[in-house]
């Protein structure tokens, strides 16, 4: 089951960021993406792995350490359940920044690569972004 869960997570958001990146511009893309309901597939995989392996994520994340979280991963429910929270956070703040950059007229070829980004390497996206948006601000008055 567990494996299952692992490979169902990114399948379920990556609708969500095939719609952010391929149609930026379609009307059914703001709509979809504007609800912060998008992350709630990926948050119930979370919960049901994390329901199945309470005892052990428990104490892993109330007192960490690096032995603690590293043991964690190493096993298929920490592993799994540490993909659909990375999948969980890297979409809400992917979802953001597509709603920002549209606010702000950021073109979506300059979009696209930090959308990338942030699907593979969350924080740096994030990064990626915030730079970005520096040089678009909101409104003409900004």
């Amino acid at each position: 089951m567990t494996g299952f869960l692992f490979g169902l997570t990114f399948t379920v958001a990556a609708p969500f960021w095939a719609l952010m990146i391929v149609l930026p511009h379609w009307s059914w893309t703001r709509r979809i993406v504007a609800s912060p309901w998008i992350v709630l597939p990926v948050l119930l995989i979370y919960a049901i792995t994390v329901a199945g392996s309470l005892g052990e994520v428990l104490p892993a994340v109330a007192s960490p350490t690096l032995g603690g979280v590293r043991e964690l991963l190493g096993s298929a429910d920490g592993a799994t359940a540490g993909w659909a929270h990375m999948i969980a956070f890297d979409l809400f703040v992917g979802r953001w920044a597509y709603l920002d950059s549209r606010e702000r007229a950021i073109p979506a070829l300059l979009m696209a690569p930090v959308l990338l980004l942030t699907i593979l390497l969350g924080p740096v996206g994030l990064l990626a972004y915030l730079v970005v948006r520096r040089r678009f601000p909101v409104g003409p008055a900004a």
